[in-house]
């Protein structure tokens, strides 16, 4: 009897939680028998959210100590969390914790194909973008690391304008900063009253955002010279998103926009201001999500001259890393009908906004 494709989702935070949405709501189509999802701690302000994924036909996994007090919320636990990570076929960890749980957990079970973690976790494994290093990716490799939105948004914005024959990325330097949202909508905690600018804790790259960019196209033999610097703003919509590209080779600002169309995981727009944008993914998206990889408002680029293009753009919350997250799990259950299988989702990656 062949083993049944189940799908293990740790965390039930901004990540975790429309993964686990993303999983029931299309596993026929994916060929997915079952969907866990792990949540840490008990609390009856997150009842409504546990029976909503109860509802969708996710199965609740707790700590062994945890059991007996989400059941006194009424939620009944399907497995403690060690069994539900030795039967999944994919364990998708959505914690700030993806590499303790490797080191203590992940490393000694057999069961699963693959473990994917999120973009704090760096070095977890082959760092992944989807559209972007794909080819090196292999359901041999058991580790991944899905990199943040913000490295996702770099990491298109470079593939794109500075793209050229055979992959290669024809950029001489790039300069970015990372205007961040202060926290999600649905976060009550670490609210800021003022921007708060961000260490340079990295003397090569800056900030994690331009070191994750690096690896990432380290991965298709790629050694780019990247800098980032980040701030956290007082808002909760989107992270903005400032890029200073020197390119090897000149272009027009009409070819920088016609390539920026072109892409399917780019969504251009003529709105410049983020509630905007963040309205249209909120009443458009999945869970709100916006899927594309970045938001471009074309207005805000500029050539000083030809091989220098500027401007802005948005980073759509988490929803990149999301398409990513799910990416890099189909690989694992059917590499060839990846795309395929993606092609459900291309009416929340928009083109335009």
């Amino acid at each position: 009897m062949a083993r049944k494709n189940i799908i293990h989702v740790v965390g039930t935070g901004t990540i975790g939680e429309p993964l686990v949405g993303l999983f029931t709501e299309y596993k026929e189509r994916w060929g997915i028998d079952e969907v866990t999802f792990h949540k840490r701690t008990p609390n009856a302000d997150d009842r409504a959210v546990v029976n909503s994924l109860l509802e969708r036909g996710a199965r609740l996994v707790a700590d062994e100590e945890a059991r007996d007090d989400f059941a006194r919320l009424g939620h009944r636990v399907s497995h403690t969390a060690e069994e539900a990570v030795e039967r999944a076929t994919v364990v998708v960890d959505c914690t700030p914790a993806g590499n303790d749980n490797k080191m203590n957990l992940y490393t000694r079970m057999k069961g699963p194909k693959g473990y994917i973690a999120q973009g704090s976790e760096f070095g977890f494994g082959t760092p992944y973008a989807y559209g972007i290093n794909d080819e090196v990716q292999s359901p041999d490799e058991r580790f991944v690391q899905v990199v943040s939105c913000n490295t996702h948004n770099i990491s298109v914005l470079l593939k794109t304008i500075a793209g050229g024959e055979k992959g290669k990325i024809g950029v001489t330097s790039g300069q970015f900063v990372c205007m961040r949202r202060a926290n999600d909508v649905s976060d009550s905690k670490s609210f800021l009253a003022s921007p708060q600018a961000e260490k340079h804790d990295d003397a090569e790259f800056g900030t994690h955002h331009a070191r994750d960019a690096y690896h990432l196209f380290q991965t298709l033999g790629e050694k780019l010279n990247l800098f980032s610097s980040a701030i956290k703003i007082n808002t909760q919509y989107m992270h903005t998103l400032w890029f200073d590209l020197e390119l090897k080779n000149e272009t027009t600002l009409e070819e920088v926009k016609a390539k920026l169309r072109n892409n399917p995981r780019v969504a251009v727009t003529n709105k410049r201001s983020v509630n905007q944008i963040y309205s249209f993914g909120r009443d458009h998206g999945y869970y709100g999500r916006i899927l594309s990889q970045t938001v471009m408002p074309i207005s805000t680029l500029a050539m000083p001259n030809p091989k220098k293009v500027v401007g802005f753009c948005y980073t759509p919350q988490d929803g990149n890393s999301l398409l990513s997250s799910v990416a890099a799990t189909l690989r694992y259950l059917d590499e060839k009908r990846l795309e395929e299988n993606i092609d459900v989702l291309r009416r929340f990656i928009f083109r335009e906004i």
